[in-house]
């Protein structure tokens, strides 16, 4: 009698535990789909509005004061202000602000400056390059040229990588990411280390007695141009090699059958399916460069200032209000354009491919293949990326064993020195390496499957998904400075409560959900393009045979997109290892810290610590990179 209620118990226990399992299964997407509205709510809208707040209220009140003086001002917005100024003119106040925003911007100050390398500030009336088409219309001068570099320089990378097999190429591909986590300030390290007077550079020119030039004086402008293309490049290529990778090759087979030249089937059937995946590193490249502000000030000066600059320069100020007003109008532009592309994607869909991937050729089976025009040109293309894409990060390397006397490890000995005997409260480098590989990893835990929920429901929205991917991808529009001031107002400070409640969202959780938010959508933009060339009649048939959606999403669809999942959670880890703004506020008198805000601190005192530190983070993201594209090169399979 008891062994049979025990069954009945054990029966019903797992009639239950299957039941509960089939409820999860069923409303799986839902659930993840609010857990991704309640962390963008919390670690994206809430700062940003409160600092967006800032621009439409005055002394309690709801105005449009500021944005009026922006865009009558002709050193912002050039020879726009004349034409701006009537209809401006017309309204100064926003009615519709609802009073509580008021008063949560009145009772929230910023009380500390905004931490981070102290730079110089420009001053009023300064004559940049743009000041005849105003601050903005430099701002974009600049991105399009830095955006028309990098894919310059990403597609031949995307195109050997993709077509061509040769030894080494899997570790390759997983490391043309790494420039892309390398913290700004560093970037200009390595390119004075790389290009300045005592420079690499001109030490190899002065072995053949030529220089030494002043690359960087001579130019400001081109030297920041290909530093943004040392960051974005790797963007493109990596961005566009998922592309390539999912082109299939039976449509190219059957051109060429129908008497297409091999450049007429490249041309008509391979660009038109690698166009979004481009389009898409342009755009990202387009709204980085916009946003630039560290590289632009460290290699360019004040002459070169941006929005960006500018908006730090108003926060240092305390100009809250115009800094807030500059902010949203970059987020604006930035969300119209990204909107624009969106609505071009989505046109471009439907599209099926298959599974047949393009074979791969030896790149040099032969020497007289080496001598051919095509090889040449990928061997000369090889030598603008040792330049550009090396020898900066060569040069930190260099930097970070010789001294005033030459060959040194007394920086390396310094960071031993400081792990084994510095105290808690000193900045560790161990802590700040495993502080970068926990909250990488636990980043990719959250961003991935909030990249693809997001992925999901944009491209089966039907015509209300374009606004929703435009909404999703406010945290790339978004710039880095407004987020973190967001963070310090909103959620380090705290929002008073009613009844005496302060909500506050600090520490290590904060910092991974932070990175998540910051990180998605590049696993979204990854995603989608693949996910939307997928035929919907897999997806039906799944559903006809009795799948939920949520297996015929893992068992159907995220099989055949695994590539862009990859490349979307490479980006992650490598926007999670990178990231320095959120982190140096939410970590700010913890333990949290890590690699590159150890970086920034230890390059306030010694620069030598601080290289070394910054060639540790090279190291230990380029093994975590060749670690998660071998691991995901599986599922890939």
């Amino acid at each position: 009698m008891l062994r049979s209620d025990r069954s009945g118990r054990f029966a019903r226990l797992r009639r239950g535990s299957a039941a509960a399992r089939g409820w999860l299964e069923r409303h799986a997407l839902s659930l993840t789909g609010l857990a991704t509205a309640a962390v963008l709510a919390v670690m994206l809208y809430l700062p940003i509005g409160v600092v967006f707040v800032n621009a439409v209220v005055d002394d309690g009140g709801a105005t449009l004061a500021f944005f009026r003086e922006v865009l009558t001002d002709p050193f912002y917005v050039g020879a726009l202000a004349d034409v701006l100024a009537e209809p401006l003119a017309v309204r100064h106040h926003l009615e519709s602000i609802t009073g509580w925003l008021a008063a949560v911007s009145v009772s929230i100050s910023l009380e500390y400056p905004l931490p981070g390398v102290p730079l110089p500030v420009p001053v009023p009336g300064l004559e940049t390059p743009g000041v005849r088409t105003g601050l903005f219309g430099f701002t974009a001068y600049q991105a399009a040229l830095s955006t028309v570099a990098s894919v310059a320089l990403g597609l031949p990378a995307a195109y050997v990588l993709a077509n061509y097999e040769f030894r080494g190429r899997r570790t390759l591909r997983s490391l043309t990411i790494l420039p892309f986590v390398l913290p700004g300030i560093m970037v200009a390290v390595g390119f004075y280390a790389m290009f300045g007077r005592t420079g690499t550079l001109n030490g190899l020119l002065g072995v053949a007695g030529l220089g030494p030039y002043p690359f960087i004086e001579w130019n400001p402008l081109a030297i920041v141009i290909v530093a943004h293309a040392f960051y974005n490049a790797p963007l493109v290529a990596r961005v566009t090699v998922a592309a390539w990778e999912s082109v299939d090759a039976r449509t190219v087979e059957t051109a060429r059958s129908l008497g297409a030249s091999p450049r007429r089937a490249f041309r008509d059937v391979v660009v038109p399916q690698l166009l979004p995946a481009v389009l898409t590193g342009a755009l990202l490249t387009f709204i980085f460069t916009f946003m630039t502000f560290p590289i632009v000030l460290a290699l360019g000066g004040l002459q070169l200032a941006t929005v960006e600059v500018w908006i730090y320069d108003r926060v240092r100020r305390l100009a809250y209000a115009e800094a807030a007003t500059l902010a949203v109008l970059e987020t604006i532009l930035s969300l119209a354009l990204t909107y624009a592309y969106l609505r071009y994607e989505s046109a471009r869909s439907g599209l099926a491919r298959g599974t047949s991937n393009p074979d791969r050729e030896p790149l040099f089976p032969d020497l007289r293949t080496a001598l051919s025009p095509r090889r040449l040109a990928i061997l000369g293309y090889g030598l603008v990326a040792l330049v550009v894409f090396v020898g900066p990060m060569a040069s930190l390397v260099i930097g970070s064993v010789t001294g005033g006397n030459g060959f040194t490890l007394d920086h390396y000995a310094f960071l031993l020195e400081r792990q084994l005997e510095g105290a808690d409260y000193q900045t560790l480098p161990w802590v700040a390496i495993r502080n970068s590989l926990v909250f990488g990893v636990a980043t990719l835990a959250v961003a991935v499957p909030m990249g693809v929920v997001v992925s999901v429901v944009t491209v089966r929205a039907g015509r209300g998904g374009a606004i929703v991917d435009t909404l999703a991808m406010v945290p790339l529009a978004v710039s880095g400075v407004v987020f973190g001031i967001g963070l310090l107002q909103g959620l380090v400070f705290g929002i008073p409560l009613p009844g005496g409640w302060r909500f506050q969202v600090t520490g290590a959780v904060a910092i991974v959900f932070a990175h998540a938010v910051a990180a998605y959508p590049f696993v979204t933009r990854n995603v989608s393009p693949l996910l939307s060339n997928l035929n919907p009649a897999m997806v039906e048939s799944a559903r006809a045979l009795g799948a939920s959606r949520y297996r015929a999403l893992r068992d159907v669809e995220l099989p055949l997109v695994a590539s862009g999942i990859v490349a979307g959670a490479a980006f992650a880890f490598a926007i999670s290892i990178g990231e320095f703004s959120s982190t140096v506020i939410l970590a700010g008198g913890s333990q949290s810290y890590t690699m590159p805000v150890a970086v920034e601190r230890y390059l306030g005192h010694r620069s030598g610590p601080a290289i070394a530190m910054g060639t540790v983070l090279l190291a230990v993201t380029a093994a975590s990179f060749v670690v998660v594209d071998r691991v995901g090169g599986r599922f890939e399979r």
